[in-house]
């Protein structure tokens, strides 16, 4: 403690310029995140959690946050459930936290940005604490599938769709894929072999027990769909690996919309999965001051906004925003990005765009093999990256996600466990 106090002090005498030096300083009121844990990612439907409301599987997350962070409840002044598709995630969200142990002088909401619900709430709750709203808070990710998704059920006002903009944000997700495809020249190939290797990728990193510390395991009840007997199981293992994946396997899939195209398949697109993530943050004085493990420092996100119509390449745009503000190099100063592969149309885009290092991104897979579940992923990508730079012992870690609507957003962090 004395050595980081000193460090500390040296730091404010010395401020860095800015880039990585500034970055990667260590002072008092930075905002840093002490845990983070998720459940294990399970096929929508008839996966491990079909069966599991998002409530249950909320509260059972929050259990684990109090158990595996031994902090006092009583300090969390607040938690943020970013979700998608549940309308009532607020209610939820305030009734799990109070029954997992949390005391009802913990705050509770929900926030939805669509796929960056996660991030967004993780920025809400970094906020917080930045200005000196609360102390301590709890970002929470969380998607039952299982439950629905988010369609609009009717058309926009007659006024608004007037707009051909506002028209677009109804198109379904398959078709702003296909978009992207056309638009950019994306070749069903060049999908299929990306979508390979990211099964590829996550099955490695399954098989090598990459995924280990950060999974909880989590015990539920599944029924029986012919007989209806109920059973308890306890889950610990991603369900969307497909072992044994190959380009050629994926070429012979039917495309999945073939009223709007002919590249995007179930193949290449993103899995419909249920799970949940929880992020722990608190200034980085309060971590000391309450011996707190500092797993890594929140440095900042941001959205950013394009055409409905195309986005899948929000990424595209976000990462550069982002990174512009903190004077960082994507090529040279990134150690590990995590985007989510909503569709294998926009990562390829993004990937060729950007200029990512392929070897850097989504070491462990991605949403293709792994899942997306809506309102978690956001939260879900920081566990899986920061326990990548863990592995590597890499510093620089980056998230981003394409949204529906036409935004993207994007999120920085630097790993403190080397």
């Amino acid at each position: 403690m004395a050595t980081e106090r000193l460090n500390t002090i040296l730091n404010h005498l010395t401020p860095a310029k800015s880039g990585l030096s500034a970055i990667t300083q260590k002072n008092p009121d930075d905002v840093v995140i002490t845990l983070a844990i998720r459940t294990p990612l399970c096929k929508a439907g008839r996966g491990g959690f079909k069966d599991t409301s998002l409530d249950f599987l909320v509260y059972s997350l929050l259990q684990k946050v109090i158990h595996k962070s031994r902090i006092d409840p009583q300090m969390v002044e607040d938690i943020c459930l970013g979700n998608v598709s549940n309308g009532r995630s607020a209610y939820l969200i305030r009734a799990a936290a109070l029954a997992a142990g949390f005391p009802n002088t913990t705050a509770a909401s929900s926030v939805n940005r669509f796929c960056s619900s996660g991030l967004k709430a993780v920025q809400d709750i970094a906020n917080q604490i930045s200005t000196g709203s609360i102390e301590i808070g709890l970002a929470v990710g969380a998607e039952s599938m299982s439950e629905g998704g988010d369609r609009l059920e009717k058309p926009f006002h007659e006024e608004i769709l007037k707009s051909e903009e506002a028209r677009d944000c109804m198109q379904p997700m398959g078709q702003t894929s296909e978009n992207v495809g056309k638009d950019f020249n994306i070749s069903r190939e060049s999908q299929d072999r990306y979508a390979a290797e990211s099964y590829q990728r996550a099955e490695r990193a399954q098989k090598a027990g990459w995924f280990d510390d950060e999974i909880v395991p989590i015990t539920t009840t599944i029924k029986d769909p012919k007989t209806g007997d109920e059973k308890t199981v306890t889950l610990s293992k991603d369900e969307g690996p497909r072992w044994g994946t190959t380009y050629e396997s994926l070429s012979k899939i039917r495309p999945a919309f073939p009223d709007f195209g002919d590249k995007s398949t179930g193949g290449n697109s993103s899995q419909v999965t249920d799970g949940a993530a929880a992020i722990l943050l608190m200034k980085r004085s309060k971590a000391i001051e309450l011996n707190q493990p500092i797993l890594a420092k929140f440095c900042g996100a941001t959205v950013a906004g394009l055409a409905p119509r195309i986005m899948g390449i929000g990424p595209s745009i976000a990462i550069p925003k982002l990174l512009s503000k903190f004077n960082l190099n994507l090529q040279n100063d990134i150690d590990v990005i995590e985007l989510n592969e909503a569709f294998a149309s926009m990562a390829v885009y993004c990937l060729n765009v950007l200029n990512i290092d392929h070897a850097r991104m989504n070491i462990r897979g991605g949403a293709v093999a792994l899942g997306h579940p809506l309102g978690a992923t956001g939260a879900r990508q920081i566990c899986t990256g920061l326990s990548e730079c863990r592995r590597q012992k890499k510093k620089i870690l980056l998230t981003s996600m394409c949204i529906g609507t036409g935004q993207g957003m994007a999120g920085l962090f630097v790993n403190e466990q080397l």
